[in-house]
C-alpha cells in the first residue's frame, strides 16, 4: 500500500511538472529586433511616466495633443539649432550627430537666455511604450552631451514623443530615418542677432 502511495505521488508530481513546462510563457513587451536598450533602459509604463515627468522633462503644461494641433512653440525652419539623427533602434550619438551638437552648443553658449526643449522621436517600428522609452533615451543623450560641451543643463528640458509625431509617413527606410531624430524647440529667450 505504501508503495502505491509513493508511486501515486511520483506520477502526480510528474504530471504537474509536465503541465507547468507546457504552459505558455508570459510575453515581454515587444521590441524591434536588434534592440540597443538594456533591460534597465527599456522600462515599462511606470518608467515612461517617470521619464516624461519631473524637472528635466517638463514641458510647461504642453501635451501631445497640443503638439499635434500645432499649438506649441516651433523653432523656425531657419533655426541655427539643427536636428540630430539616430540609427535604427539606437540612442548613441555618431560622429555626425556630435558635430551637429557642437554647433548647437556654440549657438546656445552665445545665446545664454535661450531655453531649449529637446524632443526625442522614433520611427513607427516597435510598440508605443518602447518608442516612448527610446525617444526619452535619445533626448536625454542629446541633453547630456550638450551639458558636457558647457551648456547648463538647467536650460535644457527633454520630452519623448516616440512615434507619435512623424515628419514622414511613408513606410520606407528613407522615411523612417527622418523620423529617428532629436528636435530642438526654443521655449524661451530671444536669440542674439
Amino acid at each position: 500500500m505504501d508503495r502505491i502511495g509513493a508511486l501515486y505521488r511520483v506520477v502526480l508530481c510528474s504530471a504537474f511538472f509536465t503541465l507547468a513546462a507546457c504552459a505558455s510563457p508570459t510575453q515581454p513587451p515587444t521590441e524591434p529586433p536588434g534592440g540597443s536598450l538594456t533591460q534597465s533602459d527599456a522600462q515599462g509604463p511606470a518608467g515612461i511616466r517617470e521619464a516624461t515627468s519631473g524637472p528635466s522633462t517638463t514641458t510647461g503644461g504642453r501635451s501631445l495633443q497640443d503638439a499635434q494641433a500645432g499649438k506649441l512653440p516651433v523653432t523656425p525652419p531657419g533655426s541655427p539649432l539643427k536636428e540630430v539623427y539616430f540609427g535604427y533602434d539606437r540612442y548613441d550619438l555618431d560622429t555626425e550627430a556630435r558635430a551637429t551638437l557642437k554647433a548647437n552648443a556654440d549657438w546656445l553658449k552665445a545665446n545664454v537666455s535661450a531655453r531649449v526643449e529637446v524632443e526625442g522621436h522614433c520611427d513607427e517600428r516597435g510598440t508605443s511604450e518602447y518608442n516612448l522609452a527610446l525617444g526619452a533615451k535619445r533626448s536625454q543623450a542629446v541633453k547630456d552631451y550638450l551639458a558636457t560641451l558647457g551648456v547648463a543643463a538647467t536650460r535644457l528640458s527633454t520630452i519623448s514623443y516616440g512615434e507619435e509625431l512623424p515628419v514622414c509617413k511613408e513606410q520606407t527606410e528613407d522615411c523612417w530615418q527622418k523620423n529617428r531624430r532629436a528636435r530642438f524647440v526654443i521655449v524661451s529667450g530671444r536669440p542674439a542677432s
